[in-house]
């Protein structure tokens, strides 16, 4: 989906400038011609901020892959971390804890158990199951430091 400076201005940069120079007595074709060359100017600038969003994702991707091929277990190993984390508050929240309190109020105990606040983790978790696809993607296609923690 390319990147549509317009959108985040409400309109285009062309429709803007073009109803400021409604507001003047110009000469249509010379308005129409300027009308032009701010289109112009607005698709370079939108191609310029297509190709920095492009190259900062090339970066990026590069990262990741020193991050997976690194022997360092701080290094490769934190997205792991950061899952295991999130399973556990997950787990905590939707199994145990809600067991833990049922069974302690079938032996007669009335016990408040601490709860996680879901609304923080989850986008970090639902973020992570979608590394986790791509993690598993490159254990099925054998990439290079991704069977490391088998």
């Amino acid at each position: 989906m390319p990147f549509d400076i317009g959108s985040i201005l409400g309109t285009s940069l062309a429709d803007a400038v073009g109803k400021i120079i409604s507001l003047f007595k110009v000469d249509p074709t010379v308005a129409l011609s300027k009308q032009i060359e701010i289109q112009e100017l607005q698709l370079n600038l939108q191609a310029q901020i297509q190709n920095k969003l492009q190259d900062a994702i090339s970066a990026q991707i590069e990262v990741n892959k020193q991050e997976a091929a690194s022997s360092s277990l701080f290094v490769a190993s934190w997205r792991p971390f950061i899952g295991w984390v999130c399973g556990c508050a997950f787990a905590w929240v939707f199994v145990l804890q809600p067991l833990g309190i049922f069974f302690l109020a079938i032996a007669g105990h009335k016990v408040d158990l601490p709860t996680l606040d879901l609304g923080q983790m989850m986008p970090i978790l639902v973020g992570m199951l979608g590394l986790g696809t791509m993690r598993t993607y490159e254990k099925v296609k054998q990439v290079p430091g991704s069977d490391k923690l088998k």
